[in-house]
């Protein structure tokens, strides 16, 4: 292109890659090449292993034991070797493997994925769970802060999107979910740092949803209320709605049987933030102060 020319794109086309991918079948869209899409189907247990991240405790853990409980073979990943072993302990033998990982190092994890499915088959579910939250102020505000969280949440998680996603575009099936944060939804007290990181996490699932669907892949984000495990060990004071990690794994696991984008829960709490969301700022800001 030249100094000053302006680029355009064409937003109906299909990925390239999307062209006899298993996520078409034969049809009499011109727009696509003469195919129209399918729905991607929910991901079984027949279709290969389950990727969890963050499975040493909390949600992460409960999910992964409910995954095994429910026929999955599950690999189980985390910084912390200690809890993985305590998870793969209260499982029935072989349903679920460890594998010690860091999310934020880029290396690792482009590593991660091919030794999982050389030892367990290929991931046909991959829930992207790993994070942290540290609350900060505009008193305490930290780049270091905001920093660790965005390089966990957000980067971390880009790391295993990047590691496993082309894995499930050549086989054109497969099922992606991400944690984020019903806290995406409007700025929270003392949560900027934590909302901003799962923010972009939305927003990354959002738009791959354009090409994932007719590539034959499901993506969904998770958006759990208040889950008591370590994550909330910084908070103050306690927070109403609170659900415990086994309770999230379920509504999570009935959640990816279906084709929601979203998945959200309790549902008092989701009414509740949805209704915020969309009050005008004058209001939410006297209302929250």
């Amino acid at each position: 292109m030249g100094k000053g020319d302006t680029e355009v794109f064409d937003f109906s086309a299909p990925p390239r890659y999307a062209q006899g991918c298993r996520g078409f079948k034969e049809g009499s869209d011109p727009k696509n090449g003469g195919k129209t899409m399918t729905k991607p189907r929910t991901a079984t247990p027949r279709d290969g292993c389950a990727w969890v991240t963050g499975a040493a405790s909390g949600m992460g853990a409960a999910l992964a034991l409910l995954l095994a409980r429910n026929g999955w073979t599950v690999a189980a990943s985390d910084r912390r070797e200690d809890g993985l072993a305590r998870v793969v302990a209260q499982a029935s033998p072989g349903r679920i493997q460890a594998f010690a990982l860091d999310i934020t190092d880029a290396a690792a994890v482009a590593g991660i994925v091919p030794t999982i499915e050389e030892r367990m088959g290929p991931v046909a579910l991959a829930v992207l769970n790993a994070g942290i939250l540290e609350l900060m102020t505009a008193e305490t505000f930290s780049v270091a802060v905001v920093r660790a969280q965005v390089e966990t949440n957000l980067m971390g998680t880009v790391h295993c999107i990047e590691a496993v996603l082309p894995r499930l575009l050549l086989r054109g099936r497969g099922q992606l979910a991400l944690t984020a944060s019903m806290g995406t939804y409007r700025g929270l007290p003392r949560m900027g740092a934590y909302g901003a990181s799962k923010a972009g996490l939305v927003s990354l699932a959002e738009s791959l949803k354009f090409d994932l669907d007719p590539a034959g892949v499901r993506i969904q984000v998770i958006n759990p209320g208040v889950v008591r495990t370590p994550i909330l060990a910084d908070c103050p004071s306690p927070i109403p709605y609170q659900i415990s990690a086994e309770t999230a794994a379920r509504r999570i696991v009935a959640g990816l049987g279906t084709h929601h984008f979203e998945i959200s829960f309790p549902r008092p709490v989701v009414l509740a933030a949805k209704v915020l969301r969309a009050l005008p700022d004058w209001l939410y800001y006297r209302l929250l102060h």
